[in-house]
């Protein structure tokens, strides 16, 4: 499960490739949160008609069928081994995948991070919702996996990480064996230059409590 994360990286430091794409609004707005929740927007790179592109989403994927936003479910996380059954996930995860830049994520009050403190990609479906009255919803979804040995000591789910360099091939839209070649991806990542430290350590000493929760 991927509830709270952060992404407290200074804007030059982002991943390049949403860098580039970021436009003067993005890069004027951009501030790093210590923490982002589901139900607020965050800041993701996908892939539209013009191609790929930094947006901003609003965490909680709501399914483009639902007739009223404000009713139903909106999952804030997918379980990978059935995004391509779910009604309400299999349309973006043939079309619409998405990454989502964080610097750590948390379970138990604890934060998740590379050692190098490096930020990384958080792999997403997004969908977008239309109104009759011409208005437009983006919203998004973390995918989860089987955790690995760092993080199943705290829950027994976790996000599905996208190494650096595989940008292109998870946004691209794929469809049968084309997309079963990605599945190796949502397998449990390694561990190896990963450490958990307390919410403290990570310099989260006011929202303690709410990672606690």
């Amino acid at each position: 499960m991927c509830g709270r994360y952060a992404l407290a990286t200074p804007l030059s430091q982002l991943p390049k490739v949403l860098l580039e794409r970021m436009d003067h609004e993005h890069r004027t707005r951009y501030a790093p949160r210590d923490l982002i929740v589901p139900g607020e927007p965050l800041l993701a790179y996908r892939s539209d008609q013009s191609g790929p592109e930094a947006s901003l989403m609003l965490w909680g994927l709501i399914p483009g069928w639902l007739k009223d936003p404000s009713q139903g479910p909106r999952p804030f996380n997918a379980r990978s081994e059935t995004v391509a059954d779910k009604p309400s996930f299999r349309g973006s995860w043939r079309y619409r995948r998405c990454l989502i830049p964080a610097s750590c994520f948390f379970e138990k009050g604890r934060a998740i991070r590379r050692i190098d403190r490096q930020p990384f990609w958080l792999a997403g479906l997004w969908e977008r919702w239309l109104g009759s009255d011409g208005s437009e919803v983006d919203s998004c979804t973390v995918l989860t996996t089987s955790p690995n040995q760092l993080v199943k000591p705290l829950h027994h789910r976790m996000p599905v990480l996208i190494p650096q360099g595989f940008e292109e091939a998870w946004m691209s839209a794929l469809d049968g064996q084309q997309l079963r070649a990605l599945e190796p991806l949502l397998s449990p990542w390694d561990p190896r230059g990963w450490e958990v430290v307390s919410g403290k350590d990570n310099g989260q000493l006011s929202l303690l409590s709410a990672l606690q929760s």
